[in-house]
Formats: structure tokens, C-alpha cells, sequence
């Protein structure tokens, strides 16, 4: 493998990936994996759930990564009143033509940030169904097409459950990921302590430089398109989502989207990696992020305290891997 001439150039994609890392990591500690898994989500055009505890950078590392790359950037706040209009915007009546012109919402962006998604009701929640899925928004009967890339970064707590609104199985599935942000280990939080200290006050967001434009990214994501996946390893992603459909802990598996998904990702991870070929370590690593939302427990396992990971673990053991 060492002497495998790669196909097609991908160094400007894992160099461009590495810039990203370290001027992300000039303000978080940790949290690598999660900051990769924005980057994969991005190359592979998808969006991106961040379910986390308050205060463990969810909304900060989403920010920067949005202020690395020279997109339009828009931050929605949800909550319990929060109105479909308010998102995507409003017809308003021009007293000069005596017309309705229709003024554009937050949603109208390249990079959206949709801080604490799950306290939305129901109506607001719909509204994001087109634009997510289709990248378009019909309103008045007129389509408005969003201008690539278009990405929604969302945030959602799992603990506190008061004014919140469950997610729609059919939204859920319109994210390509659902990245889970854990605790920061003890040598984590005494870097993010020293930092603060010496920082002296200066703005976190400044310190982060553009590297990537939206011509980049649409450049990026047609040549990850390219990368090579062998039909062994197609078969492998098609028997591991297959499994999650006839699984006794399993109230509900994951549909084709997901496999797809499974492939698109694996394919942006071997990419980041400068390699123009699919290993069985990238589709096991993508597995876990794109599935853990696309499953439900049943009642059982979840009162014996299995998770989506821990049943997502056990599948992909009783599947042989390809050689």
C-alpha cells in the first residue's frame, strides 16, 4: 500500500482539512472527532445533529467551523414560539407598488446554525423538511432555490427535556449525522482553564482565518464523487443497515438513506485521509454517527439500558468483514 499512486489528487483536500483542524483546535481542546465529523458532513453535502450537555462547545465549534470557510452564515435560535415565517421569511405589502414582496428569512444562508432545535413545535419543525431535503423553499407557491453549499448545523440538549418537542423520525433522518460531544477528559479541562486564562480577553472567533470558499467546497465534493468503494464493501454497508431491520432490540431500523449515507461519509473520511479508496476501518467508523438517530429501541432494551451505540456495536460485530 505504501507505493499506491492515488488516482485521483486528494492532498489539497487532506491539507485543507488539517488547516481546518488546527484553526478550530487554536480554541477548542479535544473534541477532534467531532470536529472531523463536521468536516466529513461537509464534503459529503449533509447535515449535522450535535446532541451534548450544556457547555460542552456544541454552538462554539459549529460557529467556527461556519467562520473558516467564506460562506453567508446564519444563527436561528429556536424556541417554543417560534413561527414558521420566522425561519423562512414573510411576504410583506410594498406600499409604493402596491405589491407583496417577499422578504428572506435566516434560513437563506450557506452555513445555518440552528441552536437548540428540539424546543421548536411541530409547524416550525415542517418547515424544515423541504429546504433540509430538497434545498429549496416553497413559499406562496414560489420556489427559492439556496445557494450551495447549503449546510444546517443543529444543537440539541438531551438532558433537559421541559419546553422541548420530540424530532420527527422524518426529520431525523434528513441529518447525515447525529455527533454525540461527551465530557472533556481532566487534562482536557485544565487546557481549556490555562487558555482562558491567558487569553486576555480576546475574542475567540478572531483568531479563526478563512480557508475554504463555497467553489472549494463544490470542487471537494464533486472529486470526493470519485473515490473508489469495491462492491464487497457495498455489500458490507447494505448487510449492516439491512440488520438493523430484522433486530429484536430494534423497534425500527434504518431505511436506504442510510446506506447511502454510510457511503457518501466513508468516502469523505478516506478523503481527508488523501486516499481515492473506501477501507472496512472508514465504513465502521461512519456507522455509529449515521445511524445512532436513524434507530429506535424498543422498550425493552431501552429499560435494560442499552443505547443505540452499544445495539449499532453488536450488528457490526456479526457482520463479516471483506477482505
Amino acid at each position: 500500500m505504501d507505493n499506491f499512486l492515488s488516482r485521483v489528487n486528494l492532498d489539497l483536500i487532506m491539507e485543507t482539512s488539517n488547516k481546518l483542524k488546527d484553526e478550530v483546535g487554536k480554541v477548542i481542546v479535544g473534541q477532534n472527532e467531532m470536529i472531523e465529523q463536521f468536516l466529513v458532513a461537509i464534503l459529503s453535502n449533509g447535515h449535522v445533529l450535535v446532541e451534548g450537555v450544556p457547555g460542552v462547545a456544541k454552538t462554539l465549534t459549529a460557529k467556527l467551523i461556519a467562520k473558516s470557510i467564506s460562506v453567508v452564515f446564519s444563527r436561528i435560535q429556536f424556541t417554543p414560539d417560534l413561527m414558521p415565517s420566522d425561519v423562512l421569511g414573510t411576504s410583506i405589502f410594498n406600499m409604493q407598488t402596491s405589491k407583496f414582496e417577499f422578504s428572506k428569512g435566516p434560513i437563506f444562508g450557506n452555513v445555518i446554525l440552528i441552536d437548540e432545535i428540539n424546543r421548536a413545535p411541530a409547524k416550525t419543525q415542517a418547515a424544515l423538511f423541504e429546504v433540509m431535503e430538497e434545498r429549496q423553499a416553497t413559499i406562496d407557491g414560489v420556489q427559492y432555490k439556496m445557494a450551495p453549499p447549503f449546510i444546517v448545523f443543529a444543537t440539541q440538549n438531551p438532558i433537559e427535556q421541559e419546553g422541548t418537542y420530540r424530532l420527527p423520525e422524518a426529520q431525523l433522518d434528513r441529518f447525515i449525522f447525529k455527533i454525540e460531544v461527551g465530557y472533556p477528559t481532566l487534562e482536557e479541562e485544565n487546557e481549556i482553564l490555562k487558555r482562558k486564562h491567558e487569553d486576555k480577553g480576546i475574542e475567540q472567533l478572531d483568531q479563526i482565518s478563512k480557508l475554504l470558499t463555497a467553489e472549494q467546497i463544490a470542487d471537494f465534493q464533486n472529486k470526493i464523487k470519485e473515490i473508489h468503494i469495491d462492491k464487497k464493501l457495498r455489500a458490507y454497508i447494505a448487510e449492516i443497515v439491512h440488520k438493523t431491520r430484522n433486530n429484536n432490540a430494534l423497534y425500527l431500523g434504518a431505511s436506504p438513506r442510510a446506506s447511502l449515507a454510510i457511503m457518501a461519509t466513508s468516502k469523505a473520511y478516506a478523503a481527508i485521509s488523501a486516499r481515492d479508496f473506501v477501507t472496512p476501518d472508514d465504513v465502521k467508523k461512519m456507522v455509529y454517527p449515521v445511524l445512532r438517530h436513524r434507530i429506535i429501541l424498543t422498550p425493552e432494551k431501552e429499560m435494560e439500558g442499552a443505547t443505540p451505540d452499544s445495539i449499532i456495536k453488536s450488528i457490526v460485530e456479526s457482520v463479516e468483514v471483506p477482505r
